[in-house]
């Protein structure tokens, strides 16, 4: 990130950090995923939400036009976007595949499985950047893991391959999880997390900020109690 966003907590200033990249392999970093999308299940999962697209499809963009136009939260996660209209269709596309689904906690365990004695305990809406930019998806917080997913397939830069970006990070080697904001824009708010190795991932776009970061740090204060 550039100067002008600041962490509240300056205890890891003097910290060499190592960003997330989204590229070739001077950007490695050990966090990171790409899982290219499997035409079949793509193929199930789209028509299913066809399916409700065409059963409540009218009645979902009525409710979504709603909240939109009086949740600032959902306005701070669209804002991060190129393009608003692509973004709420995001949303929208990713709330009927969670629904689809059958929950948030399914869409978890198919896209980065289970740890003995692992339970989700919320996921959240966000924006995570990269090299290449926000990339828009769902951040899920477990009593083990910090995961993230984006929602679309992306086309490396150096591949031309589109795979889903993700990123699988286990409490015990997160170092910090503080909050940020940006100096010129202080309702901008960020969450800054950095790993014991040095890597850092910076979160932002929150439809629901305050418990998305307070369900972080909670987890991994209970992970370290352990």
């Amino acid at each position: 990130m550039s100067q002008q966003y600041k962490t509240v907590n300056e205890k890891d200033s003097t910290v060499k950090h190592k960003t997330n990249g989204h590229g070739g392999s001077n950007n490695y970093n050990p966090y990171v995923q790409t899982t290219k999308p499997t035409s079949a299940s793509d193929k199930r999962s789209k028509d299913k939400i066809i399916e409700v697209w065409n059963r409540c499809g009218r009645k979902v963009e009525k409710v979504t036009r709603k909240a939109e136009s009086f949740a600032d939260g959902l306005k701070d996660h669209l804002k991060f976007s190129p393009s608003i209209s692509d973004a709420a269709r995001a949303r929208l596309a990713q709330g009927t595949k969670i629904l689809v689904e059958g929950g948030p906690y399914r869409v978890f365990q198919r896209e980065f499985g289970l740890l003995a004695a692992e339970k989700l305990l919320d996921s959240f809406v966000c924006y995570i950047s990269t090299t290449s930019g926000p990339v828009t998806g769902v951040l899920y917080i477990s009593n083990k893991r910090i995961t993230f997913c984006s929602d679309y397939a992306i086309r490396n830069p150096s591949t031309g391959v589109p795979a889903y970006y993700k990123v699988v990070m286990e409490l015990e080697k997160i170092r910090s999880i503080n909050s940020s904001s940006n100096v010129l824009k202080p309702s901008e708010r960020y969450v800054h997390v950095v790993t014991q190795d040095g890597f850092e991932f910076w979160f932002m776009g929150f439809v629901s900020y305050i418990d998305a970061f307070n369900c972080l740090n909670k987890a991994r204060l209970n992970s370290h109690a352990l």
